[in-house]
């Protein structure tokens, strides 16, 4: 009998599973998105489990408020995991480059895949640097960072950044009118870098006033990513809200001169 309950149990868990899964909203394109990253975000090349998470992401309008264009030069710190740089190389082309930089703590679980990934793509280069020491090419069209930003101060001294000499290297790298995407989960308004490391959090305030200071010019602070009914007190990882996160949006431009 208990062996019965176990698999009526498991019978029903696997029905509410699917059911979720049908009701998950389906994620579209939007008509207005340059043909390179409809290509990108649709190529049947993508990992199904990374595909399943567009609906939350909106990798499209991401990628679209970074202005990423065929042939570009593109730096994404904070690469592991590849869910951004898969469609970064499709949508730069063959023509460009996608230079993934990621920290050296970050190379036990990420440092594999990355090292492969570069080996399989032509137009993609992996490099472990910490932030504060990496060398960066000049002449850059855009910048990403997502999710990370508020990984950059951690307990260990040897692995925090000093956020603000990052910020001018990464304003030096890229080309007058270069665009400087930050994407973040939203911690209480004033809180600065307080719940950083224990929910996972900044308050984007903070990214706008470290960016700014290093010349960049704040021109959209985004909804995209926008979700009313988190109240910033939880964990970015708590059940139900993983992946629901209210998330800062912030595109930030080097001025053209």
């Amino acid at each position: 009998m208990r062996s019965l309950r176990s698999i009526l149990a498991a019978t029903a868990a696997l029905f509410v599973l699917a059911n979720a899964a049908a009701q998950a909203p389906a994620y579209r394109v939007p008509a207005a998105a340059p043909p390179n990253i409809k290509r990108a975000v649709e190529s049947p090349a993508r990992p199904a489990d990374q595909s399943a998470r567009d609906a939350d992401r909106k990798p499209a309008e991401t990628l679209m408020l970074a202005n990423i264009a065929e042939g570009q030069r593109v730096v994404e710190l904070a690469s592991f995991g590849q869910y951004w740089t898969n469609m970064l190389v499709d949508a730069v082309g063959s023509s460009g480059q996608v230079y993934m930089v990621d920290m050296p703590w970050t190379d036990r679980f990420g440092g594999e895949a990355g090292r492969a990934f570069d080996t399989a793509h032509a137009n993609a280069t992996y490099t472990l640097a910490h932030y504060n020491q990496m060398q960066l090419p000049t002449n850059f069209d855009a910048v990403l960072i997502v999710q990370f930003y508020h990984d950059l101060k951690r307990m260990d001294v040897a692995e925090s950044v000093d956020t603000a000499d990052m910020n001018k290297k990464i304003f030096a790298a890229l080309k007058p009118g270069g665009i400087y995407l930050v994407v973040d989960h939203v911690a209480e308004a004033g809180s600065g870098w307080r719940d950083a490391m224990t929910l996972h959090r900044i308050d984007p305030a903070t990214i706008k006033s470290e960016v700014t200071a290093a010349g960049f010019e704040l021109v959209q602070d985004s909804p995209l990513l926008k979700n009313p009914a988190d109240d910033h007190k939880q964990n970015m990882r708590a059940e139900g809200l993983r992946g629901h996160t209210d998330q800062a949006v912030l595109v930030f431009r080097k001025p053209a001169r």
